[in-house]
């Protein structure tokens, strides 16, 4: 059975398309294991090859959670079987705190960083709290300046949010449209189309080595840091959730450990005063 078959599946239930690739990647890497098609491999193999990814390929939580999913849900579609794979599921999420910026270190890695695009795109991901994958996705027409909000459309769970566009942002995103003049998607690869998440988990991770900062930081720890802040504003848990798109509260619940809130009004840290001006 072919991929593009199960893509068109996941279409027609509308899966989003983030979903829609983290999927397909995970049944061709499997396929490409076992060197021999899926409905000819069984349970046995299937733990097998869960033992391999995580014991020697050393996959996170997440990702063995989301390669269960996904071949569960391969199987169940393409061949009408139902793979038991709840036995792989990881017991517990490890509980880690997320990795947290001071809003100064924010500031220095975006003043590290060599480009207005590249500046654009750090201070556009922070002052929204946006996941990458929604960051790459943005369209030109998403940003709304009357308004001053940002459109994330078909975010995770297939879902569309608004959060607030920081002033600050918005006149960075001018200067980086006036010299770059994207076509479509608002940030672009040197050849056109859609930028990648690992170029810009890449150009992060060297802004913050020039800013001198010596901690694992992805474009996640931008969004952590994005919902610290606004609680350590004072604002109110259940707005950052919507903010943040998240489903469960309990998943917003985390930033509580790292914080200490005051009460103050709504607006993005990005619109901080704290004596760096852009």
């Amino acid at each position: 059975m072919s991929v593009d078959g199960f893509v068109k599946i996941l279409e027609v239930k509308r899966y989003s398309k983030n979903t829609i690739d983290s999927y397909t990647s995970i049944v061709k890497m499997a396929r490409h294991f076992f060197n021999k098609p899926l409905d000819r491999v069984d349970e046995t193999d299937l733990h097998r090859y869960f033992y391999f990814m995580v014991h020697t390929k050393k996959v996170s939580y997440s990702y063995q959670k989301q390669i269960a999913m996904a071949l569960k849900l391969y199987y169940r579609e393409m061949f009408g079987q139902s793979i038991n794979l709840e036995l792989l599921f990881p017991s517990r999420k490890p509980s880690k705190l997320p990795v947290i910026l001071a809003r100064e270190d924010v500031q220095k890695i975006i003043d590290k960083t060599k480009n207005v695009k590249h500046k654009s795109m750090i201070a556009l991901t922070y002052s929204a709290g946006l996941r990458v994958g929604e960051l790459i996705s943005l369209k030109i027409s998403d940003i709304d300046s009357t308004r001053m909000v940002v459109h994330i459309k078909a975010a995770k769970g297939n879902k569309d949010r608004i959060v607030p566009l920081s002033q600050k942002a918005l006149h960075m995103l001018r200067d980086y449209y006036r010299e770059y003049l994207p076509k479509y998607y608002l940030f672009e690869g040197q050849k056109g189309g859609k930028y990648t998440s690992s170029s810009f988990n890449k150009l992060l991770k060297s802004a913050a080595k020039r800013a001198k900062i010596h901690m694992h930081i992805t474009a996640h720890t931008l969004r952590h840091s994005y919902a610290t802040h606004l609680l350590e504003k004072g604002i109110d848990i259940r707005v950052i959730q919507k903010l943040l798109g998240h489903n469960s509260i309990k998943t917003t619940m985390i930033y509580t450990q790292v914080s200490e809130p005051t009460m103050l009004h709504v607006s993005s840290p990005f619109d901080d005063d704290n004596g760096d001006q852009l």
